[in-house]
């Protein structure tokens, strides 16, 4: 009988390998990432007291900045710039957007300086597209940002 005790070889774990492998994979997320900056448009909405409107997520909304120009919340949420500022141009994106929405909330949001002229066409191509449900969006003075 053989009773002499066995040389266990010493088991090595090699991190270096695995170290290696994590960078390259950091690395290729960090240069496949796309990062997004949503376009805003600033405006300072007029202030009125009153109930706060629960948020539809189906609702047309039109935003027009203090220099009067418009802007249109597409599919995906963002606002996006008409192409021209025309009645005609307006009217004709609001003809689009009625064919599949026109029971949905018509939301004008125009800044406190918008000029008053803009606030009515909008309002008048809303009404000409077929929207009847024509609201238009203040802040309540305590929720001021």
């Amino acid at each position: 009988m053989n009773f002499r005790h066995k040389k266990r070889e010493k088991i090595d774990i090699t991190l270096i390998s695995m170290i290696d492998v994590l960078f390259v994979l950091l690395l290729f997320f960090m240069v496949s990432t796309t990062f997004n900056r949503n376009t805003e448009v600033k405006i300072a909405l007029p202030e009125a007291a009153g109930a706060e409107v629960e948020q539809n997520p189906k609702m047309v909304t039109l935003l027009i900045d203090p220099d009067g120009k418009y802007y249109l919340t597409g599919v995906d949420g963002l606002p996006h710039e008409l192409a021209d500022q025309q009645l005609e141009t307006l009217k004709q994106e609001l003809q689009k957007l009625a064919e599949h929405s026109k029971d949905q909330p018509f939301i004008i949001n125009a800044d406190g300086k918008t000029p008053h002229q803009a606030v009515i066409t909008a309002l008048e191509a809303a009404g000409d597209a077929g929207f009847s449900h024509i609201t238009f969006a203040a802040q309540h003075p305590k929720t001021r940002q």
